[in-house]
């Protein structure tokens, strides 16, 4: 006599951030028909339902989003280009720039400090971020020579108690930075989210994720000729 087993699927999980990602995606999920049950922001749990009982959302770090789709802890997610390139984009499928959270990777420093003196000079600058391997890139192409210091959080405080020249972040607005009387002085790229997948999970999963994609994707496209 056999025993009947129950399926163990978890149908597919979708990790994403709290805040500006998080907001920008819930239109990108409505298209594929997909609503988030709850809200992360005052919900003290980590795994949300949604109105489709095959699909769950998954709330995790923005810097951590990569590395739990890359190791097939979710199936999909989305994360910023300025995470994708210091992760690497090891096993993930990028099928689609989503054209959310748009910001900037610049440096800045105080409003006193001379930038263009210091790199025409070949001065060593400080530099503090937590993109460390952009940063590297960025300034090995310049042939300009930096100490990294490498921090998460808080970065506009380097520059202002002399733990570095200079910074290397994400900037939105401006605001923070002219609040901390900070000068953004090189913009290093656009950055935007997009739309990462596991590879193992595209292949088992297509029948389901692809519909996912094609929404976000003509979504992603229909706000961008709106906007």
């Amino acid at each position: 006599m056999s025993i009947a087993t129950q399926s163990t699927d978890p149908g597919l999980i979708l990790a994403l951030s709290k805040g500006r990602i998080f907001e920008d995606t819930l239109p990108l999920l409505a298209a594929a028909g997909i609503v988030v049950t709850e809200n992360p922001e005052t919900s003290r749990k980590l795994i949300l339902a949604t109105n489709n009982p095959d699909v769950r959302v998954l709330i995790v770090r923005a810097s951590d989003v990569p590395t739990y789709v890359q190791h097939g802890a979710a199936d999909f997610g989305v994360a910023g280009k300025d995470v994708l390139l210091e992760h690497g984009g090891e096993g993930l499928y990028q099928p689609v720039d989503l054209n959310i959270a748009t910001c900037r990777m610049s440096v800045a420093v105080n409003a006193g400090f001379d930038y263009e003196s210091a790199v025409r000079q070949g001065a060593r600058l400080r530099v503090a971020t937590k993109f460390v391997n952009t940063a590297r890139q960025h300034f090995a192409s310049k042939g300009v020579h930096v100490d990294l210091i490498k921090l998460y959080g808080s970065m506009e405080l380097a520059p202002l108690v002399g733990l570095s020249d200079a910074i290397v972040d994400v900037v939105s607005t401006g605001n923070t930075l002219r609040a901390n009387h900070l000068v953004e002085v090189e913009k290093i790229m656009e950055i935007s989210s997009r739309l990462v997948v596991n590879q193992a999970a595209l292949k088992l999963k297509r029948a389901r994720l692809q519909p996912i994609i094609e929404a976000f994707e003509r979504a992603s496209k229909q706000s961008l000729q709106q906007g």
